[in-house]
């Protein structure tokens, strides 16, 4: 009679968990060993995302590699310099005398969120348009106001900033892509309308940039002359700064230039300006916007490129676009999934994405620099590890990296650049977009920041395009 083998079972037994990462846990809150590998099914298991991803990852790439290739080195090669300060309506390229630009995807009045509509309203009463707030949003639903996205006149605007043609806007121009992009001048914290507020106190804020910080500025720049925008942003992002969420550094640095200027201003408001800026601790990001913007537009103008060159959001809809393709692809605005409220807030309280600033992310500035930067660890579970995972996930769908922003965490290794959209697709990570949180409906302004991972589908809807055009 045969007998039974005897089995010796390991004592230990080493685990590699890929893609579900319910049986990765479940061993690690057994304190075993287990590495997890992050792995989804390409394009969702779709077969025409599928059939579509073969093509350009194979047949098409070396075509779409080419152009890539032309994308990063216009991102990495491009000097945006901020050149001056003017008036909106003066300067942006096709912008009338009654419109209003918002963040985002073009968006009609009643589908726009409640922070996005007061923003309108309060920009609308800055202009001298109408006497309050009431009668301003009578008149924009009249029609007699025209609302157009930032985004198609070479503009962007953080949160939920709106502005009319007498805003004052930073002029920042690519000379190296005959590109120049513009953007609003930050108003600062509390309650102002670029965090959705349209009280006295915030039209009165838009009044006061206007009239005194934006004649101020444009006077130290004139005697200044050009600003290298990103130079600066290279020396905050070793600093700490993200240049999204965290700008402190890249502030100080820009106003310890323009401090000998400022000092010498002849304008009568400039030490109440001064004061202002001392106390603003964003101002450099809308500097860093437009530098962004500037390179963009010229990395857009490639033909045949998987790399995405627009990504915002008007709280009701994230749009995407393709260098060398002039269509939106949607999807609604996303919560901010990784986030820290003030007292009293929380996800209940709280509007969806808003605002253009993730062109940062396209660039290497934000989400891509997140390794460095201590305060956007605690936004991610508070450790610097998880600041570095962030970074990491953007170098698995980027084309490219910086030669600019260093990152000295990483070995001083450049951030990712160039989203390319064919990674997000297959490997079904979207671009990670640190950003601030605001209320949703009562015009508190800001309750929170975090970091909003952005939506699959308009990635796969442009992915679809791609492959449509190049068929």
């Amino acid at each position: 009679m045969s007998q039974t083998p005897v089995v010796d079972l390991p004592a230990a037994v080493d685990v590699v968990n890929i893609g579900l990462p319910l049986f990765e846990t479940a061993l690690r809150d057994q304190d075993r060993p287990v590495i997890g590998v992050d792995w989804r099914i390409p394009g969702g298991g779709d077969a025409r995302t599928v059939a579509a991803l073969a093509r350009l990852l194979g047949p098409a790439a070396g075509r779409i590699d080419k152009a890539n290739s032309e994308v990063i080195r216009r991102l990495n090669e491009g000097v945006p310099l901020l050149v001056g300060v003017d008036r909106a309506g003066a300067v942006i390229p096709g912008m009338g005398e009654r419109t209003i630009l918002h963040c985002g995807p073009s968006i009609a009045w009643e589908q726009m969120p409640d922070p996005l509509q007061r923003s309108v309203r309060a920009a609308v009463v800055a202009e001298g348009w109408a006497p309050d707030v009431a009668a301003a949003g009578r008149l924009v639903e009249s029609g007699e106001v025209e609302l157009e996205p930032a985004n198609e006149h070479r503009t962007v605007v953080p949160m939920a900033t709106s502005i009319g043609p007498s805003a004052p806007v930073y002029v920042v121009q690519n000379e190296l892509g005959g590109t120049t992009a513009y953007s609003s001048i930050n108003q600062g914290s509390g309650a102002v309308q670029w965090f959705g507020v349209d009280s006295d106190d915030a039209i009165a804020r838009i009044v006061f940039v206007r009239d005194k910080v934006g004649p101020v500025l444009a006077e130290a720049l004139a005697s200044h002359g050009p600003v290298d925008a990103f130079a600066l942003a290279a020396q905050g992002v070793p600093m700490g700064d993200d240049v999204h969420m965290r700008v402190q550094a890249t502030t100080n640095l820009f106003l310890r230039d323009l401090l000998p200027y400022l000092v010498r201003a002849q304008h009568p408001a400039a030490p109440e300006v001064a004061t202002f800026l001392s106390g603003n601790h964003l101002m450099f990001l809308n500097v860093a916007m437009a530098a962004a913007k500037s390179l963009v537009e010229w990395a857009g103008e490639v033909r045949d490129a998987s790399i995405v060159t627009t990504m915002a959001r008007n709280g009701t809809t994230y749009g995407v676009r393709l260098a060398g393709g002039g269509d939106w692809f949607l999807a609604p605005s996303p919560p901010i999934q990784d986030a820290l409220y003030y007292p009293g807030f929380g996800p209940e309280t709280s509007a969806p994405d808003i605002g253009d600033s993730a062109v940062l992310e396209l660039v290497g500035l934000g989400g891509p620099a997140a390794a460095n930067s201590p305060a956007v660890a605690g936004f991610l579970g508070g450790r610097m590890s998880h600041a570095i995972a962030a970074t990491r996930s953007m170098q698995r769908i980027c084309a490219g990296e910086s030669p600019r922003f260093r990152l000295p965490i990483l070995d001083n290794v450049g951030t990712p650049v160039g989203v390319d959209v064919r990674k997000v697709v297959e490997l079904g990570i979207t671009p990670a977009v640190n950003t601030g949180i605001i209320h949703k409906t009562d015009g508190t302004g800001q309750v929170g920041a975090g970091v909003a991972w952005a939506p699959i589908e308009p990635f796969t809807d442009a992915l679809l395009d791609l492959d449509r055009r190049l068929a």
